[in-house]
């Protein structure tokens, strides 16, 4: 009913006669105590319980079909789910080069699963155990009533990019070139952009904000068309050249982007998280955390 919008398509679907599909859904209102849907015009839409029964049930389904298939070795059953949360501010190559040790391993074997949101929602879904760990630019806030842990995979400075064109005429005393020039920044929601506006105020630079965007991957397309010099985490750097063909223009080593992996376990145990804190450590960032 949810997804057709009225007990007659619903009942055909399920080819279920109508009397027959209302008295099933009334017995489940009536064992939860709780109406589940609500008519809106013409069709039938479900209340806020109903939404929250639905997903658990899409969700309890899904489970089902995966047993299914397991049982009838249509998957790997050497492969394990790694579902991990991301911050829709961190730079897309940042979490690639972060997940990546998980998707190579050749000892454990994971399916990586990725949901992008908000810090605090994907917080709330590690508090219900429906992520493994939440990958995010900041740490979790005292003040945020989750049990959760702080594990800081790695820190280092930016680098500001532009076209060759813009790349010509900012790079020539660099920073205090940036005074005037178009940035395209992050929008005021960030960690990164306040640490750029601390910085700037700091060193008395005022740029031109041409364009801001919340994600990060829509800011590298309108830098590499040239629309203003943007700034990504300096770890990230020869990757953000090579696909965005785009130049260093600068580096700024007093701001300070910070990476962060937040999970349950005080002492990290899950073998996917071990890998990629690992990594971080040794390669991405080197060891300077």
């Amino acid at each position: 009913m949810a997804k057709e919008g009225g007990v007659t398509k619903a009942a055909e679907v399920l080819h279920l006669a109508q009397p027959t599909l209302s008295s099933q859904i009334k017995k489940l209102e009536k064992s939860i105590g709780h109406k589940l849907f609500e008519r809106s015009g013409r069709n039938l839409v479900l209340t806020e319980t109903g939404q929250v029964v639905h997903r658990y049930a899409d969700e309890i389904f899904g489970l089902g079909q995966e047993l299914a298939d397991v049982l009838h070795n249509r998957t790997d059953e050497k492969k394990s789910k790694f579902l991990v949360g991301v911050q829709g501010a961190l730079p897309k190559l940042a979490v690639h080069e972060l997940l990546r040790p998980a998707l190579e391993a050749k000892d454990d074997q994971f399916q990586v699963v990725c949901f992008e949101g908000k810090l605090n929602e994907l917080l709330g879904e590690l508090a219900m155990h429906r992520l493994d760990v939440v990958l995010a630019d900041r740490p979790l806030a005292p003040e945020t009533h989750i049990r959760a842990f702080n594990h800081l995979l790695g820190k280092c400075g930016v680098t500001v990019y532009g076209t060759t064109k813009l790349t010509k005429k900012y790079q020539k005393n660099f920073p205090a070139s940036l005074d005037s020039a178009p940035m395209l920044l992050p929008t005021q929601n960030t960690s990164l952009r306040r640490l750029l506006e601390q910085w700037f105020d700091a060193n008395r630079i005022h740029p031109v904000i041409a364009h801001e965007f919340e994600d990060s991957a829509v800011l590298k397309v309108f830098g590499m068309e040239g629309y203003g010099l943007f700034v990504t985490p300096t770890a990230i750097e020869k990757d953000v050249c090579k696909q965005y063909s785009v130049k260093v223009v600068g580096r700024i080593p007093e701001v300070i982007e910070r990476f962060y992996a937040i999970s349950i376990e005080k002492r990290l145990k899950h073998p996917a998280v071990i890998k990629i804190s690992d990594f971080a450590r040794d390669n991405l960032f080197g060891t300077d955390t």
